[in-house]
């Protein structure tokens, strides 16, 4: 798509760092390689947050290295650690560090990295088993509070319903009042209209797309002849 693509964290523009997003979702794994801290500067003097991760959890935020500066966890979590992988895999997808030889075993082959790969992340676990309403508009006080710049958060219903019962449009309203940014998954059930479950107009939601990719792989027969196969590769 032309954008930038940095190789390293060394030449990831300076000024990016500044930039926190607030995640919430069912929280993280810290030693994730999405989540190197290396070459980080302390927290951004913005930040008001706190590490309260609960058990088995501790944010990268020492000085002088901080790639996750915050984490709160809520009923039903226990911890900010994740424990199912989805919270992990959006803050890598908004925010994840650069990653070199990243493969999905073996295909597709290169660099990983978030959109925006210098970020900051400050974690918000509102599901274990399920996602409470409560915990989701806590999560968004809090990060609100804590002086996150963009809050991105993966969940919600299968259908769209009534802005004053969406638990997420009320957050996110709140959230831009105040300058900040909510960026929320339009659902997976499409694509059909009634299954976008993202229709608040405060609320920036992006449309699913595919991913053409062509591999050649070679094909051994019983007879011995050798056929190279072009095989393309689609993800949605």
């Amino acid at each position: 798509m032309g954008f930038y693509q940095p190789t390293s964290v060394t030449n990831l523009p300076a000024a990016g760092g500044d930039v926190i997003i607030g995640v919430i979702d069912s929280g993280i794994w810290p030693e994730l390689p999405s989540f190197d801290d290396r070459g980080y500067g302390p927290p951004p003097a913005k930040w008001k947050g706190v590490c309260n991760g609960g058990t088995n959890f501790t944010c990268n935020n020492g000085f002088p290295s901080s790639k996750i500066i915050g984490a709160r966890h809520y009923s039903g979590t226990g911890s900010a650690r994740d424990l199912q992988g989805h919270g992990s895999h959006t803050a890598s997808t908004a925010a994840g560090s650069v990653v070199k030889d990243a493969s999905f075993y073996g295909v597709a082959r290169g660099i990983a990295r978030g959109g925006v790969p210098w970020a900051r992340i400050a974690t918000y676990s509102v599901c274990g088993l399920t996602c409470s309403s409560a915990d989701v508009l806590a999560a968004f006080d809090d990060a609100i509070a804590d002086g996150v710049d963009v809050i991105t958060i993966s969940i919600g219903r299968r259908s769209a319903v009534d802005l004053d019962r969406d638990t997420i449009a009320i957050g996110g309203f709140h959230a831009t009042k105040r300058g900040i940014l909510t960026v929320h998954s339009a659902g997976n059930g499409g694509p059909d209209p009634a299954t976008t479950a993202s229709v608040a107009p405060w609320l920036l939601s992006v449309a699913a797309s595919t991913i053409d990719r062509k591999f050649e792989s070679k094909v051994v027969l019983g007879n011995g002849k050798i056929f190279t196969v072009n095989k393309h590769f689609f993800a949605v």
